[in-house]
């Protein structure tokens, strides 16, 4: 087309000139004085400057299009010279690039696309972007993509996409919009790198600079910044936890006696045994030198902050050995308590500082809470803790029975058996105080196997009564093994299933209903009774309770105590033994310790009873356990 137009322009420009020449040839030849030229030699003349003038004109014209041309193909020579280099650019780079047309149809890619992506160019010709689409973005980020690309043409960014294999991993893009002159999108190209690498070494970075070299341990970077969140947890549930400085005992005479590449051993081997006595969730650092720190975030009491400690404190007693030597260390511990003791990171951790040197002050290798009271109080539920071990093995647990009767004639029908503990020193220990104690370190499922299998062993002994009634805590009952844990009891014991009836509180009930449901179920296919205990305290609801396989509610003590007030204790009782009556169940009522409550109890229809009226909790002796209850 450029080249018709320079054509069409030199023949333009020739006959402008020659017309030109024509009109003037003529009007110059009548007008210039000629002497005695003939008319033919004139116009032989004019014809011949005709054509000089034509050939210099033609020579301008064609010389002047032709450096024209030269020019041109000198551009496109150069233009051919940059495609090449483009090409070569191109296929050699380490960048992905993607063209597509203007439906996001992909027209072209290079050698490097398919070394990141995987897919050949045959496998992605005609496809759209999409097959490499990973699914980690919400379509809100492809959103802020193409308003970018409707604004500017262009976007650039990280995006995450996935592999012919399936691999997701990150890229850097640039996602250019090709337009014509009219303004039209034609092509969209995509140039992409591969930034796993770099994301690696920033995780390596992050990794480094937060966690301790030498024992691979959190630093007091990450450990003051996990105090934080944690602080802010317990703002917004409203729940606290406990923070730990551990300090080595005289650690600088190994150093001293061992050299420092000894001591670098010892402090690995002791951050990795203190680990390995820390649950998953419990943070353990280590804040520089022989110091250790940890966070126990779900610490629900002091009683369990100075437990931890304590086994802390065990796991460093046993020897390591360093060099084919075994060396000993001890520890102290400073234990600050949130949101009791600070809310602030530098107030918690300078009061478990100061914990600590009180710890060392008063004679190293122990445990010391910010406030001393909490001291003494959790080191003596320790000791309770750990005698209360070792109770069952020394054989200082016992079985104390407490008469059930029939309401309405008096007569003894059954007993519930309730575990008691004579400690050697302080005697008879409360039920009220070792309980929530077995209960809180996990003992108590233990020690209701224990007081079940000694309870079927005296059922066999007692056969005038019709049934013995056994506590399950909920955390033996939320054991899926129960049923066949009882059946191997009743097997060795030769106890008869329907005399023995298993109390379940509502709450251990309520804690998985449906799991609930179906032990119960198997429980009743050995032949043993069921009752809820404490019936009216665990916000049951009556579609549940209708399935339940039990016989039997348990009325609990804190409603029949109020029972003479004809308030709203009187109205529960009430109802509960309405609506066991209802269900089919016998309904028992526990804590009846004056003639007046009893009396109640029999005018609203209640079929058992149980308390201090009718007898107190007694060893197994039959004579005792009949005593009052005529």
């Amino acid at each position: 087309m450029s080249q018709l137009s320079s054509a069409l322009r030199l023949t333009l420009i020739y006959l402008l000139l020659a017309g030109a020449w024509i009109f003037l040839g003529a009007a110059l030849t009548h007008a210039l004085p000629l002497g005695g030229l003939t008319s033919e030699k004139v116009y032989l003349l004019r014809h011949v400057a005709f054509a000089l003038l034509s050939a210099l004109a033609l020579y301008a014209l064609l010389r002047a299009h032709e450096r024209q041309q030269q020019r041109y193909r000198r551009e496109l020579h150069r233009h051919d010279e940059r495609l090449r280099q483009a090409a070569v650019v191109f296929e050699a780079t380490q960048e992905g690039v993607l063209v597509s047309d203007a439906q996001m149809r992909i027209i072209h890619v290079n050698p490097a696309f398919t070394r990141i992506t995987g897919y050949r160019e045959d496998e992605v010709l005609g496809q759209t972007p999409r097959v490499l689409k990973s699914g980690r973005h919400d379509q809100a980020f492809y959103q802020a993509m193409w308003q970018s690309i409707a604004k500017t043409r262009s976007w650039s960014g990280e995006i995450w996409n996935r592999r012919k294999n399936g691999e997701i991993y990150p890229q850097w893009q640039n996602l250019r919009a090709i337009q014509d002159e009219s303004g039209r999108t034609t092509h969209y190209v995509a140039v992409f790198s591969d930034i796993s690498a770099i994301k690696h070494s920033q995780s390596e970075l992050d990794y480094l600079a937060h966690h301790d070299l030498l024992t691979d341990l959190p630093n007091r970077l990450r450990f003051v910044d996990r105090v934080e969140h944690a602080l802010e947890y317990s703002r917004l549930h409203q729940s606290g936890g406990a923070v730990m400085i551990l300090d080595l005992d005289h650690f600088k005479y190994i150093n001293e006696s061992y050299g420092h590449n000894s001591g670098d051993q010892l402090l690995k081997a002791i951050g990795q045994r203190l680990r390995a006595h820390l649950r998953e969730g419990i943070t353990l650092a280590r804040l520089g030198g022989d110091e250790f720190a940890v966070l126990y975030e779900d610490c629900q009491s002091p009683t369990q902050a100075a437990a931890l400690a304590r086994n802390l404190l065990e796991a460093l007693q046993a020897p390591i050995e360093i060099d084919n030597r075994p060396l000993v260390v001890s520890g102290s511990i400073g234990i600050s308590l949130y949101p009791r003791d600070a809310q602030s990171v530098e107030q918690l951790l300078r009061n478990a500082d100061s914990a600590l040197f009180k710890a060392k002050s008063e004679g190293r290798q122990t445990f010391v809470f910010y406030h001393q009271e909490l001291t003494a109080l959790s080191r003596q539920r320790i000791e309770l803790t750990i005698a209360l071990r070792q109770a069952l093995d020394r054989g200082q647990l016992r079985l104390y029975f407490q008469p059930i009767v029939d309401l309405h004639n008096g007569r003894q029908v059954g007993a519930e058996a309730l575990l008691r503990w004579q400690h050697p020193e302080r005697g008879l220990v409360p039920p009220g105080e070792f309980i929530p104690l077995a209960e809180e370190t996990g003992q108590i499922a233990q020690l209701d196997i224990w007081a079940l299998e000694q309870a079927c062993r005296q059922l066999a002994a007692w056969p005038h009564l019709e049934f013995l009634a056994v506590n399950i805590s909920s955390r033996l009952f939320g054991r899926s093994e129960l049923d066949s844990q009882v059946a191997e009891i009743l097997a060795r014991t030769g106890a008869e299933p329907r005399r023995l009836e298993l109390e379940i509180t509502e709450s251990a009930v309520m804690d998985d209903p449906d799991a609930a449901l179906e032990l119960m179920r198997r429980l009743r296919q050995l032949g043993v009774r069921l009752a809820i205990d404490d019936f009216g305290t665990g916000y049951s609801s009556l579609a549940r309770l209708k399935e339940m396989p039990v016989q039997k509610l348990k009325i609990d003590q804190s409603f029949v105590q109020g029972l003479a007030d004809d308030g709203p204790d009187l109205a529960i009782v009430n109802s509960v033994i309405t609506l066991g009556h209802s269900l089919g169940l016998k309904v028992l009522a526990e804590g009846i310790e004056q003639p007046e409550q009893a009396e109640r109890l029999c005018q609203l229809g209640c079929d058992f009873g149980q308390g201090y009226l009718f007898g107190r909790p007694q060893p197994a002796s039959p004579e005792q356990l009949t005593q009052g209850a005529t």
